[in-house]
């Protein structure tokens, strides 16, 4: 693998409260334990192909804050390449995340800088990302600069990995520059209920094959403990079992997932 891999998305410092069970709406518990630790589904992604071995550059946005030079510091520390990541004026992205004992968890994102990497830094970044092998994103920026990168992608012939969270509405514009789609359950359902009313979402292949009508080349329905179901014009329709681990925090499971991913289409 000589090209780099690109990232373009999130960066955001985890604010971790561990609990033995999560909090009912309005209750108050007591926690065990706090955690920072850097994150942001981008930089999360990022990380995974590092640590896998993959070159990999990383495009996005710090604010002025401290949480910037940790971040920043992290990313280089794992071995990401952070030269296109930028500094804005304001707070980086944060995320409160309470995790409880069976590895369970809520998130709550505040984009700061994250909101702030636009159409205009995608240019900026031209080169790079048009030598890349393969780029990922996913939905922690504005949804216009996701828009941006997946055209300039399409017209590049570059394979594209969209990971479609947090959930949010998906165009068929965007849908449509997307090679590799990767959704959760939960995030598979906005769109398609949004666009096929009655449709059986909790049947992996419906819901598959629905994201695929909606313009996706591909589509890698995440099913948690239940593996992934695989759908598209690269791939036979096919179930991938998970094999048993213990889960100790389930949070960026995900990401983990398409960085090596990422990795392994790159190497294949």
């Amino acid at each position: 693998m000589q090209k780099s891999i690109v990232v373009v998305g999130s960066l955001n410092l985890d604010l971790v409260a561990g609990v033995s069970r999560l909090p009912s709406l309005g209750e108050t518990i007591i926690g065990r334990d706090f955690n920072t630790y850097c994150g942001g589904k981008g930089a999360n992604q990022a990380v995974a192909l590092a640590r896998l071995g993959a070159p990999v550059k990383m495009i996005g946005k710090l604010g002025s804050d401290g949480f910037a030079t940790q971040l920043r510091e992290g990313l280089v520390k794992a071995g990401v390449d952070a030269s296109c990541v930028a500094n804005a004026p304001g707070s980086s992205g944060t995320a409160l995340i309470t995790t409880s004992a069976d590895g369970d968890n809520t998130i709550v994102v505040i984009p700061g800088a994250n909101g702030l990497l636009l159409p205009e830094d995608i240019d900026r970044y031209r080169e790079q990302i048009e030598q890349a092998t393969i780029v990922l994103a996913q939905l922690e920026i504005p949804s216009e600069t996701t828009k941006y990168l997946g055209r300039m992608l399409r017209s590049a012939g570059i394979p594209f990995i969209l990971d479609p969270a947090p959930a949010a509405p998906l165009s068929s514009g965007l849908l449509r520059s997307v090679t590799w789609l990767t959704p959760n359950e939960t995030e598979a359902r906005l769109p398609l209920e949004k666009n096929f009313p009655g449709l059986p979402v909790d049947s992996p292949p419906d819901a598959a094959n629905g994201l695929l009508s909606l313009g996706a080349r591909n589509v890698i329905l995440k099913l948690g403990a239940r593996g992934v179901y695989l759908a598209g014009d690269d791939v036979e329709s096919a179930y991938v079992s998970s094999f048993p681990v213990h889960a100790v925090d389930t949070t960026a499971a995900g990401d983990a997932f398409n960085g090596a991913f990422a990795f392994a289409l790159a190497c294949r």
